[in-house]
């Protein structure tokens, strides 16, 4: 609890020494606190340049990030979480403590001199960096130096935004990838801890300024479970064009990787003279799009130019995150949707800031699949309870459909891409590569469905698994009982439980002999008992059992079964 309690307070000042450094940095290079209010404007400090001035300002910051990055810490390029996500899937979450300070000022010169990303990744990156640093200094043990680095990504990201709710939830969905009691716990303390630094800052208010959000229609429902299957295109659309266009900028550039963001800043000053809203996060123009203040044809325009100003951001070795981005590509989605049913169905469809309210938190949940928090952070900008049941209804359809379309997120493919599968074993692991067939021992004795709770106890008493597989009067497998359900059946009253094992069975997710090791262990961890049966994919029955044990025995054998 002091652990999440230090991370915490160190996330909330690091956030707020981030926030300076960006406002510094953008009011040195464009002359105002967010360019992307000023669209157009000249730059106060070099008037005579006029508009033309963001065509310098990338470039300047490229040779100024771009040193600081390739020499110091390489892992500061990119958006950030993935690399969290790496630390704690196969690093035991270790993470260089450099990162923290080379990350602040990587991001904070990429947003200030016009680079097309958010906050989010970079606060996420310099929380868990701290939370790895104070487990190094405690000497932590793996585990808890994983909740640490969750604590810390936690505190930034409610600091940032000032959302703590989200900050939890974005740590345990994201980062750890788990919930329990526990984590719950921690990343609730620092998320508070740094919440209250970053309130005290910035005062307590939201980042964003939302119009309020009603339902006028209840047919307007089936209107948001559209724009949710809309959104999951547009979000899994931005993340392949984030890694086409970065595969682009790898196969153009064959200079010297710290001179790459000042040379690619060229293209992106272009960008920006053409469409200068992209400068920057570009909080002012979503807050706009949600007002109504924008029409059909520009919003759409907005949104492919958000989509190639963030990409190339990230191409020429910027360093931000894509949270932002897709909240804003959601907006634009959103209200260019709200103004195209309004002119078909005028008198159903409703305010236009409605549609562009629930398509951010879904794009950002089509992009990341993070339902709750996608949920949970519009919520807090908005403050209205009005917006649940609309935005949970157009987050899942966004989920669900973005689960149809692809095996990875946003966050996950950049890691895929660099053939790390975070379900996978990690490089040079002892234990993951081999194959389920390879390390599983014969499956225990098989206990009919019409074993009575009685002598299904004396069975799993002798047998040493914890569980054994059930088989119905046909043969055919059912499922499997655990020592802690018979245990549990036998503690309640005779009348509340089944007479026999077949009322308790249940069906876990399957293995199989060809399954990869490190992705069935994943699935053993969430298992009742102490072990699974290995199916036979064609029949579905046991041919085999898997524990940690055998995995053990197996790397002990040499990796012989």
């Amino acid at each position: 609890m002091a652990s999440a309690v230090l991370v915490g307070a160190g996330a909330g000042a690091g956030s707020v020494v981030f926030r300076w450094c960006i406002d510094v940095f953008t009011r040195a290079l464009s002359g105002h606190p967010d360019y992307a209010g000023a669209a157009g404007a000249s730059n106060p400090h070099v008037p005579w340049l006029g508009p033309y001035f963001v065509l310098l300002a990338p470039v300047l910051g490229g040779l100024l990030y771009g040193p600081l990055v390739n020499r110091f810490a390489k892992e500061a390029r990119g958006h950030g979480v993935p690399e969290v996500m790496l630390a704690v899937a196969q690093r035991g979450g270790r993470i260089s403590p450099k990162v923290a300070v080379v990350k602040t000022l990587a991001s904070a010169l990429t947003i200030g001199s016009g680079g097309s990303v958010g906050r989010e990744g970079p606060i996420v990156q310099i929380g868990a960096a701290l939370g790895s640093s104070l487990g190094r200094m405690t000497k932590a043990a793996e585990g808890r130096m994983k909740l640490l680095v969750a604590c810390g990504a936690a505190g930034g990201i409610a600091a940032t935004f000032n959302a703590p709710l989200a900050g939890v939830f974005f740590a345990m969905e994201l980062i750890l990838g788990t919930f329990s009691a526990e984590a719950f716990g921690a990343t609730v303390l620092a998320s508070v801890t740094a919440s209250i630094i970053g309130r005290a800052a910035f005062g307590d208010v939201a980042f964003l300024v939302l119009p309020e959000f009603h339902v006028d229609h209840l047919d307007q429902y089936a209107l948001f479970a559209l724009l949710g299957l809309v959104a999951a295109l547009t979000g899994v659309g931005f993340s392949r064009a984030l890694y086409l266009i970065e595969d682009a900028c790898d196969w153009l550039w064959r200079g010297p990787e710290w001179l790459r963001p000042a040379v690619g800043g060229l293209a992106l000053g272009l960008v920006l003279l053409a469409l200068p809203e992209m400068y920057g996060v570009g909080y002012p123009v979503l807050e706009r799009a949600t007002e109504g203040g924008y029409a059909l044809g520009f919003l759409l325009l907005l949104l492919a130019g958000k989509v190639v100003a963030t990409s190339l951001t990230i191409g020429i070795g910027g360093s931000g995150g894509v949270f932002a981005p897709s909240l804003f590509i959601g907006a634009m989605l959103g209200s260019a949707y709200g103004i195209g049913v309004h002119h078909v169905l005028p008198g159903t469809a409703g305010a236009v800031g409605a549609y562009a309210l629930v398509g951010m938190g879904a794009t950002f949940a089509g992009a990341a699949r993070a339902p709750i928090t996608a949920v949970v952070i519009l919520f807090e900008l908005t403050g209205e309870y009005s917006i649940i049941l609309p935005l949970m209804l157009a987050v899942v359809m966004a989920t669900a459909t973005s689960r149809l379309l692809t095996r990875d997120t946003i966050y996950t493919l950049k890691l895929r891409r660099r053939g790390i599968d975070l379900e996978g074993a990690a490089p040079g692991a002892r234990i993951g590569a081999q194959h389920v067939g390879a390390v599983m021992e014969p499956p225990p004795s098989l206990l009919p469905a019409a074993t009575t709770l009685t002598e299904a106890a004396a069975l799993l008493s002798l047998s040493g698994h914890g569980a054994l597989p059930v088989v119905d009067d046909t043969g055919e497998y059912v499922g499997v009982v655990t020592a802690q359900a018979v245990a549990e059946a036998l503690a309640d009253q005779p009348d509340t439980v089944p007479s026999s094992v077949g009322g308790l069975a249940e069906p876990p997710e399957p293995l199989t002999a060809d399954q990869p090791l490190a992705q069935a262990l994943h699935t053993l961890l969430s298992a009742a008992g102490t072990g699974l049966p290995v199916l036979d994919t064609d029949r579905g029955r046991p041919i085999g059992w898997l524990s940690h044990q055998s995995a053990l025995r197996a790397v002990g054998s040499g990796g012989a079964p």
